[in-house]
């Protein structure tokens, strides 16, 4: 995902729901700025960065509403207007909504001789870029009619869109859909970026992200906390001190991952690797006994052990210092047994895949159960098991989800997806903007498994490995996807890349 500022000053890190936007946006009022220069101010903005990237646009098309949000495309349209650049707006609901600022840009358009048409009498635009301006972060439920059409129709008119604010009918908050929302080449986002931009649909919809601050002031800004965090990979490297020139491997510890039952090895074998290449001093696999001689063929590295049963696990659980359980495990009896000895054992935990789906069952550990020492790491579908509820529950709000799992578990947690969340007890949400479609393959999130166990084994705390090993993982997918393409994308493909970006540490 691209992320750029208006000013081309550094992307900022805090991250807003649509209440604290709304806070800013009157202490900015309260401190002096009228409201009509910071609309003047975002249509500038907008108008800007599309001229930016379409000098000669053909027809600009603006279908404004009834709110904020259409008075910041009022003003795109006169300033469009005072270039001498074709420009047409589309009106979609009552013109007699219009009140304050939004009907002072609605006049300065008229005054500079924009053509305004009712959307019931308006052509679908066949050329040049379209500017949705129809719905701000004030949407409450799903898109009604004319919203709905008019979304529709700018959708099917296979014109870029540049969004003012956010796409029209994506929740602010949540990132999720209220019923259908614009599809953007580009958002210009206003005084602070929305949280749900970042994660769920966000990312898929508003295309490259621009946060225009409005000139409003840093004390401002710094005044209010935001409910969420964008997180940065180069800061988050500092977790890893450097190594000291004796170090020896029991310096940095000794992960075991648990996993692979039948016809399931690889999972086991891509998790311990991805430990291994993140640092980790020892890594061992504890497996099927089938999987022995593949796993040792193909890295010799590891250390592995073949076991039938929870009691035969148990002796190889004194060496560890921290345990990978899920890659591959499956849901039969040996997989219970598996988790059963793990969680027995005490010692700081991974739970991925299966493993979460066991731990949801509720039968192999007790419901209820809270550890500071673990780091779950659901996909949707699982984090709804974890929750008892279905995945469009989680879909429609994703930081609540992950809080809840949070709350309700302990711990740390990464919600994996588009904008994958990562939450634990002392630290806001923490948000990962890196990451490519291309990560939807097998094997994935294995490797994720990995490098949080590997992180965890050099003295990292659930939350630090947490937030880390999320931004790690979707940073190297990405220089992975640059180099042999989103669509042809596996997950071993990362590890020379993880490699790269832990080179210097």
């Amino acid at each position: 995902m691209i992320l750029t500022t208006h000013n081309q000053t550094p992307f900022p890190s805090t991250l807003y729901c649509a209440a604290e936007v709304r806070a800013l946006d009157q202490a900015a009022i309260a401190a002096g700025t009228p409201g009509i220069q910071l609309m003047k101010r975002a249509g500038r903005a907008v108008f800007d960065a599309l001229h930016q990237a379409y000098p000669e646009p053909g027809l600009i098309t603006v279908y404004c509403g009834a709110g904020n949000n259409a008075g910041d495309g009022y003003v795109v349209a006169a300033l469009a207007a005072q270039r001498r650049l074709p420009v047409q707006v589309i009106q979609v609901g009552a013109l007699d909504k219009l009140t304050g600022d939004a009907r002072q840009a609605y006049d300065f358009a008229c005054q500079e001789g924009v053509a305004i048409t009712a959307f019931e009498n308006a052509a679908v635009p066949a050329e040049g870029v379209v500017v949705d301006a129809l719905l701000g972060i004030g949407l409450q439920g799903p898109v009604r009619a004319p919203f709905l059409q008019a979304i529709e129709r700018i959708n099917a008119c296979d014109l870029p869109v540049v969004a003012v604010d956010l796409p029209s009918g994506l929740d602010a908050d949540s990132g999720a859909v209220q019923g259908c929302a614009v599809n953007a080449a580009m958002t210009v986002t206003f005084i602070g970026t929305k949280r749900g931009l970042l994660t769920g649909r966000g990312p898929a919809l508003c295309g490259t992200l621009v946060l225009a601050d409005l000139s409003v002031s840093a004390d401002i800004l710094q005044a209010q906390s935001g409910s969420a965090e964008l997180l940065r990979l180069p800061a988050l490297l500092n977790n890893l001190a450097p190594r000291a020139a004796d170090a020896h491997k029991g310096d940095f510890g000794h992960v075991m991952v648990i996993g692979g039952d039948t016809g399931f090895g690889g999972a086991a074998l891509m998790a311990a690797e991805a430990a291994a290449r993140t640092g980790a001093g020892l890594v061992s696999i504890a497996t099927r006994p089938e999987h022995i001689p593949a796993i040792l063929a193909r890295r010799p590295e590891v250390m592995a052990c073949g076991v039938v049963s929870g009691q035969e696990l148990e002796p190889w659980l004194a060496r560890p210092t921290v345990l990978v359980v899920g890659p591959g495990l499956g849901r039969s009896p040996w997989s219970e047994q598996m988790l059963q000895q793990a969680v027995k054992s005490g010692l700081p935990l991974v739970l991925d895949a299966d493993a979460l789906n066991i731990l949801a069952a509720g039968r192999v550990v007790p419901e209820n159960t809270r550890r500071d020492n673990w780091l779950l790491t659901p996909h949707p579908g699982e984090a709804a098991r974890l929750l008892a509820v279905n995945t469009t529950d989680i879909q429609s709000d994703r930081f609540a989800a992950v809080s809840k799992i949070q709350q309700s578990y302990g711990g740390a947690v990464i919600l994996k997806g588009a904008g994958s969340l990562v939450a634990a007890e002392a630290d806001c949400i923490g948000v990962v903007a890196a990451g490519n479609p291309g990560m939807a393959t097998g094997g994935m999130g294995d490797v994720l498994s990995g490098i949080l166990g590997g992180l965890i084994a050099q003295g990292l705390t659930v939350a630090q490995a947490a937030r880390l090993g999320a931004c790690l993982h979707a940073t190297a997918a990405d220089l992975a996807a640059d180099e042999v393409g989103q669509r042809s994308l596996l997950a071993t493909d990362l590890m020379p890349y993880l490699c790269q970006l832990l080179s210097d540490q």
